[in-house]
C-alpha cells in the first residue's frame, strides 16, 4: 500500500517516454525519467540489442551497467530498418506523453 502511493506522488506519473538510444547517454536519460515516475519503454534491436548489454562487466553474460540503466523500464525489440518497425515506433509515439 504504501508503495502505490509512493508511486502516486511521482512527479512525472502519467508522462510516457519511447527510448531509441543506446549505450550511455539515451539509457541514463531514461532511467532518470523513469526513477521520476515516467512509464519509459526501451526499444531495442532484434539483432543485438542495446551495445550496453554487453559492455564492461558481465553478471550472467550481460552488463552490470545494463542492468543498472534498464531497471524500471519496459523493452522491447523492433527492427526500425523494417516498414512494419517504423509504423509501430509511430504509433509508439504518437500515444506517448508530448
Amino acid at each position: 500500500m504504501a508503495d502505490q502511493a509512493h508511486k502516486e506522488e511521482m512527479p512525472l506519473q502519467g508522462v510516457r517516454v519511447i527510448e531509441l538510444g543506446s549505450l550511455i547517454a539515451g539509457p541514463y536519460a531514461g532511467g532518470l525519467l523513469a526513477q521520476f515516475g515516467a512509464e519509459v519503454l526501451k526499444i531495442e534491436s532484434p539483432k543485438d540489442g542495446d551495445p550496453l548489454r554487453k559492455w564492461r562487466k558481465l553478471y550472467e553474460g550481460t552488463s552490470l551497467w545494463w542492468y543498472s540503466q534498464s531497471r524500471n523500464k519496459k523493452s522491447m525489440t523492433l527492427d526500425l530498418r523494417s516498414a512494419q518497425g517504423q509504423e509501430i515506433v509511430r504509433k509508439l509515439v504518437a500515444g506517448a506523453t508530448s
